[in-house]
């Protein structure tokens, strides 16, 4: 069963959730499986090749250091997801537990906000090599980036922490059909009985805590930025320039455009299946890109990918 009678009262608790999934057409399920399994497949590829290519000698520098924490990060975000999204096409039973949806809705909240911090500072090692290139090997020496990557990670958890404990401490009493194909706090608030006010105004400074600020760090940074392009003399070193920052830029519009949608805007300003698409797109289809974008965007990384291709070929 998935609820179950609390005390002599003829209240009920949820003990199981049911994800009711991405798509509503179960005849798209067999291509939704391949897809997804595909998606899954290049996204651990791509970030591991990426993790294998920057520990290369070469690649000793902080902006390499901060994009292996990425792609770890990016692995981890699509494992919580894409698994058991696929066990749930595959099986008749779409049911998660009530632990099992507490500990996926903590690890995506920690790693999202990770992420999120991460990329802030991605921006700022930019920021000090273009601004600042005398002062760089100081300022962005190899103490300064594992704790800033420490900061990212802590931060994460507390955020995490806060809001997982705070969901599942208040009461499911049912019904349990969670129509989203995750554990996420917008679908669970509403299967709450009891008044989520209060809930919903700490969650809204959480997100601004989360994406409002780390953004407004990034936009920042690539203003001071920008403007020290812009005073470079020389067109083909503004260009070159340019191109160092151009791939962080991608992936930060496509992570805080998507993610900024569904958790900046009310509950119920637009329909569930667009943020079902929205959710998609940062927790499974942007950590598949990442690698593809910074790759494509760096020679360095192209030319040990190359290196790598010809080894494995000879190889086999």
């Amino acid at each position: 069963n998935d609820t179950e009678k609390v005390g002599r009262s003829n209240c009920t608790t949820v003990t199981r959730f049911i994800l009711l999934g991405l798509l509503r057409h179960t005849e798209l399920q067999t291509l939704s499986v391949f897809v997804f399994l595909l998606i899954y497949t290049i996204t651990i590829i791509g970030n591991s090749l990426i993790i294998i290519v920057t520990v290369h000698p070469s690649f000793y520098t902080p902006m390499y250091f901060f994009l292996r924490v990425l792609s770890f990060i990016d692995i981890c975000t699509t494992s919580v997801i894409v698994p058991k999204m696929l066990v749930n096409f595959l099986s008749q039973d779409k049911s998660i537990s009530y632990i099992g949806c507490a500990a996926q809705l903590y690890f995506l909240i920690f790693l999202a906000a990770a992420e999120c911090y991460l990329l802030v500072a991605m921006a700022y090692d930019r920021y000090v090599a273009i601004c600042n290139p005398l002062r760089y090997p100081v300022v962005m020496n190899r103490r300064v980036c594992f704790s800033l990557v420490l900061l990212c990670f802590l931060t994460g958890n507390v955020v995490s922490v806060v809001q997982t404990v705070w969901v599942f401490t208040l009461p499911f009493c049912g019904p349990n059909k969670i129509n989203y194909f995750f554990c996420d706090i917008s679908p669970l608030i509403i299967l709450l009985c009891t008044e989520t006010s209060l809930y919903e105004i700490q969650a809204t400074i959480t997100t601004v805590f989360v994406i409002f600020t780390p953004f407004s760090l990034i936009l920042l940074s690539y203003i001071f930025i920008i403007s020290r392009i812009l005073t470079m003399p020389s067109g083909k070193g503004r260009y070159k320039t340019f191109c160092t920052c151009s791939s962080h830029l991608l992936v930060v519009m496509l992570y805080y455009g998507s993610g900024s949608l569904i958790y900046l805007r009310p509950k119920f300003s637009y329909p569930q299946d667009a943020k079902k698409a929205l959710a998609f797109v940062y927790t499974t289809v942007t950590p598949m890109l990442n690698p593809i974008i910074y790759s494509l965007r760096n020679k360095d990384v192209k030319v040990i990918l190359r290196a790598i291709m010809r080894k494995m070929g000879k190889t086999f």
